[in-house]
């Protein structure tokens, strides 16, 4: 894409299936063997990966997420986000689901393909330190 598209197609994604929260979005973007990289760990396939934005949707309730900037290269062929997810504790990163505000930050790298749809996101976020104020304010409360 030689355009500014690219921008455009991954902030429509961000707003249908993120704030919109709703997984089934995914199919409007992605190719059917979509890739997403995250934490060391390879998510392949559109329907694989529509189950674990489920899962991580269902692990923040009152989920927010709010995109702070994005930017591409000079062809369109990636796009980079930063953003913030905000919400209350349901159980994320393997903690006790007790409703806690948490937020965290994180960056997205796009590969878009010349027609838009997008073919591999790798995601870097800021999980160890949610988890370590999480883990902080766990065992804060259990001393009281």
């Amino acid at each position: 894409m030689a355009d500014s598209r690219s921008v455009d197609v991954v902030h429509a994604f961000w707003a249908a299936v993120w704030q919109g929260r709703d997984p089934e979005r995914v199919d409007d973007f992605v190719v059917d063997d979509f890739v997403i990289t995250t934490g060391g760990d390879r998510v392949e396939g559109r329907e694989n990966f529509k189950a674990w934005v489920r899962a991580f949707l269902d692990k923040i309730h009152d989920f927010e997420f709010e995109v702070v900037e994005s930017f591409q290269n000079h062809d369109g062929s990636r796009v980079a986000s930063r953003w913030v997810v905000r919400g209350k504790n349901n159980g994320v990163l393997g903690t006790l689901p007790d409703r806690r505000p948490v937020e965290f930050t994180g960056t997205a790298v796009w590969a878009v393909r010349e027609d838009g749809k997008l073919l591999h996101n790798w995601v870097e976020r800021a999980s160890w330190e949610l988890f370590q104020r999480l883990d902080a304010q766990g065992a804060s409360a259990a001393r009281r």
